[in-house]
C-alpha cells in the first residue's frame, strides 16, 4: 500500500512540476498572461511548484525504507526520474502538439526501464 501511495504522490508531484517548469511556455497564448514580465511568471511558477512539494515530500517520506516504506533512496530517485519523463512526455504530446515522439525517445525509455530493473534488482 505504501508503494502505491508513494508512486501516486510522485505522479501528482510531477504533474505540478511539469506545469510549473513548462506550462508557462503555452500560457503566453492567454491575453492577460502576455502582459506579465519574467518576474511575475517566475512567481506564478513558484506558486505552482509549491503544490509539487506538497506531494513530493510526503511521497519520499512514505516511500523511504528508513521511514518504514518499501523503497531505498536509490529506488525512490530512479522511480521519480522515470515518472518525471513519463509525465513530461504525455504533457508535451498533449499540450505542445508540434512535438513528436521519435524512435530515439523510445530507445531512451527502454534504457530507463532497464535502469529501473537494475536499480531494483537485489
Amino acid at each position: 500500500m505504501k508503494a502505491i501511495l508513494s508512486i501516486g504522490l510522485l505522479v501528482m508531484s510531477n504533474l505540478f512540476m511539469t506545469l510549473a517548469w513548462y506550462g508557462h511556455l503555452r500560457f503566453h497564448e492567454m491575453k492577460w498572461f502576455k502582459q506579465l514580465g519574467l518576474v511575475a511568471i517566475i512567481f506564478i511558477s513558484w506558486g505552482i511548484a509549491l503544490f509539487e512539494y506538497c506531494f513530493q515530500v510526503p511521497a519520499n517520506r512514505i516511500g523511504y525504507a528508513g521511514n518504514g516504506g518499501p523503497f531505498s533512496l536509490m529506488q525512490l530517485k530512479v522511480l521519480q526520474e522515470v515518472i518525471t519523463l513519463i509525465v513530461f512526455t504525455i504533457f508535451t504530446l498533449v499540450v505542445f502538439k508540434t512535438e513528436v515522439f521519435k524512435w530515439n525517445h523510445v530507445i531512451g525509455f527502454i534504457f530507463l526501464i532497464l535502469a529501473v530493473y537494475f536499480i531494483f534488482k537485489k
